[in-house]
Formats: C-alpha cells, sequence, structure tokens
C-alpha cells in the first residue's frame, strides 16, 4: 500500500506558500477568515481547473465525495458552495496575480535555455490578446458592445517556454495597442506583434529603450526607401531594405529609418510585409521569429480549451480576475513540474492524467505509462514480519 502523499499534495508542495502567505498578509486576506482560508480557496479552485469543473455545485460535489481523503489534499473541512462563492467575491484578486507572476519568474528560469527552432541569443516575446465573451446581463461591469460583454487578456509571452512573462486584464472595449503604455520594455529583448500594435510614436519609445520590435506594415504606409541589401529570392525574401516614413505625423513620431523586408511565404504564396528596428539579424530569423509569433495563439486556444476561464464561478470583476490568474498559475504550476522532473509528456498530457489521479498516493512520476520509475519507498510496510530468517 502506497503510505504517501496524494498526487493533489505533491503538486501543492511545488508551491512557495511562504510568498503567498505574504501576499495574503499584505492584502488582508484572511483578516476576519474564520473558515476557508486564502491558502484553502486556492487549492480549492486550482482542484477546479484540474479536474475540469464546470461550477461551485460541481465542485462542492465532486470533493463531497471524496470526503475521506479531503484532509491529506489540505483542506481542513468540508467544502460549501456559499462559502466558496463568497471567498471569490471579497479576497482580492492581487493576491493571485501577483503569486502568478512569482512561479512566471521560477518557470521562466527553468525553461531559459529552451531552444527556439532557429539560432537567436536575444530574449523574443510575442505580444497579443485574447477576448473572453460574458454575457452582459451577468456581467455589466465589462461592456463590450451593445449587448454583449466581455474581458481582454493582454499576454506577452517568452518564446522560450511559451511561458507568459506579463498579463494584463482589461474590459472588452480597450484597444491592443493601449497595452504598450503599461508594458515595460526590456533593453535587447525582441517584441514580436501584429499589425495591431502599429502605433509609431509608441513603438520609437520601445526603440528608445534599447528594444527591438518586429511586426507587419499596413498597406497605406507612406514610406521612401533608402538602401536595399542583397537577397537570395530562393529563401522567399523579394526585398531587404531600409526604409524612412514619408508622413507628415508618422515620420514626426518615428523619426529614425526602419527595416523593411518583403517575403513569399513558399506554404501559401501569401507576401508579407514585415517593419523592424533591428538591422542586425538576417532577414530569414526576422521572419522565422513572426512565424513564431503564432505560439501565442497557440497559447490562448490552450488555455481555453483546457482550464476553466470560459464559464466562471462568480459573476463580479473580483470573482472573475480572481480565477483566470489561478487558472495562469495552474498553467505555469504544471510547466514547473514538467522540467523539474523531466517528465517527457505534454502539458496537455500532464493535465489529462492529473485530472484522472489527483486523489491517488503515488509518485508523480508513476502516473504516467510507460514511465520506468521505481518509488524509493515501495518496500516500506508497516506491517511486521512474522517470520525472521
Amino acid at each position: 500500500m502506497n503510505t504517501g502523499k496524494t498526487l493533489f499534495a505533491q503538486l501543492m508542495d511545488f508551491l512557495p506558500w511562504t510568498t503567498f502567505t505574504r501576499l495574503v498578509n499584505r492584502y488582508g486576506g484572511d483578516r476576519y477568515v474564520k473558515s476557508l482560508t486564502s491558502t484553502e480557496q486556492f487549492r480549492i479552485m486550482a482542484f477546479a481547473q484540474l479536474t475540469y469543473r464546470e461550477s461551485l455545485r460541481d465542485i462542492e460535489v465532486c470533493l463531497s465525495a471524496q470526503s475521506a481523503k479531503l484532509y491529506h489534499m489540505g483542506f481542513r473541512q468540508e467544502i460549501k458552495r456559499s462559502t466558496l462563492a463568497d471567498a471569490n467575491e471579497l479576497r482580492d484578486w492581487r493576491i493571485h496575480a501577483e503569486f502568478a507572476q512569482r512561479l512566471i519568474a521560477q518557470a521562466r528560469k527553468l525553461y531559459v535555455g529552451e531552444a527556439l527552432g532557429f539560432e537567436l541569443e536575444n530574449t523574443a516575446y510575442a505580444l497579443d490578446s485574447t477576448t473572453i465573451d460574458l454575457c452582459l446581463s451577468v456581467f455589466p461591469w465589462a461592456p463590450f458592445r451593445t449587448t454583449k460583454a466581455a474581458v481582454k487578456m493582454h499576454t506577452l509571452l517568452d518564446l522560450r517556454g511559451n511561458i507568459p512573462s506579463f498579463i494584463d486584464i482589461s474590459d472588452g472595449k480597450q484597444h491592443d495597442v493601449n497595452v504598450l503604455d503599461i508594458l515595460v520594455p526590456e533593453a535587447g529583448a525582441i517584441y514580436v506583434m501584429d499589425r495591431g500594435y502599429l502605433d509609431f510614436e509608441r513603438l520609437h519609445a520601445m526603440h528608445q529603450a534599447s528594444a527591438f520590435f518586429v511586426t507587419r506594415a499596413k498597406s497605406n504606409m507612406n514610406a521612401r526607401r533608402v538602401y536595399s541589401a542583397p537577397t537570395d529570392r530562393s529563401t522567399g525574401i523579394i526585398c531587404d531594405q531600409t526604409i524612412a516614413l514619408n508622413g507628415y505625423y508618422t515620420r514626426r513620431d518615428y523619426p529614425a529609418h526602419l527595416r523593411r523586408i518583403r517575403f513569399k511565404d513558399p506554404e501559401t504564396g501569401k507576401t508579407l510585409v514585415f517593419l523592424t528596428n533591428n538591422f542586425a539579424l538576417p532577414a530569414a530569423t526576422i521572419c522565422a521569429l513572426y512565424k513564431a509569433r503564432w505560439q501565442v495563439e497557440l497559447f490562448f486556444k490552450w488555455i481555453k480549451q483546457h482550464l476553466r476561464i470560459k464559464k466562471f464561478f462568480g459573476t463580479s470583476e473580483n470573482a472573475v480576475k480572481s480565477q483566470i490568474w489561478i487558472a495562469v498559475s495552474v498553467y505555469v504550476l504544471v510547466a514547473i513540474v514538467k522540467k523539474r522532473l523531466n517528465l517527457d509528456a505534454s502539458l496537455y498530457t500532464l493535465l489529462q492524467i492529473f485530472s484522472l489521479t489527483l486523489f491517488e498516493k503515488m509518485p508523480i512520476q508513476q502516473a504516467f505509462a510507460g514511465s520506468d520509475y521505481i518509488s524509493e519507498q515501495h518496500n516500506i510496510n508497516n506491517q511486521l514480519n512474522l517470520f525472521a530468517f
């Protein structure tokens, strides 16, 4: 018989609970709390993410069915949906936001050596947003259209490891480009964005901060060619030019030269025009960087399909933001566990297995089919041997 911890408890052990306690104290999360501490609230919400629960009643019924194992999972008492609903409404969402940022910092250190698929020494980020649709009558604090509500999740994804390094949650009306005002550029880093972020004043501020950007040009951009570098058209690169902006406002907002690369995708036959302030990297690398931007789209698709951020357990702004940030924490936690235990499985596979084995008492490595892991405690038994040889 396995006498160790449940798999859920082992996962929770990877979290820096001292840091979480410090954040709870900073925001008064447990002030006047008699039951269901902030720690237990996080554990329950993390359990809901890992097991694909759909509602507060779903969480309550599922945990009640395993009441004998709750203590071993870190829960001191039976879970009531009304108590959890109150906690989600009242506990400051910034506790979970800052805790997720601490986990992100840990994960990025673990994935710093990940390969991009092409040679690049710089840190590379993909910036984009996704819209999470809501019902206007239920979520009136998040107006989006006349008959619809929504929140936007602006994400800066580190392309090494696909770890989100910056997240901002706003109402659905906020334009994507406004996130550049709160983003602090990192000197030497490369930010890959689509045309929605093409604002020359903000891009010039990024340029002055010694950061690089890669984006796509609009069809009506007014510019003149200053210099053309030789290119190999067999690679799909039609031209590699240094340009200057001609428009009065664009020239005022971005007085420096830009690099324009025209690329014909051999797979789709579509011609793309890229703009960047990096003149050192090969043109093929700039094209590969923009192609890698698709990883942020896959990240949004992944968390929407495999975590609970489309159906919410509460209707207030605090409850929605708390649930989104806890979902991000779970995503990063699984990435940390995968790296620290050297698990040869995708994040999707990890979540699928965790969803079925959280109540089991076994080492995490043993939960994966084909694993040759053997627990060091497999011979430990509390039963005394009646026969001595």
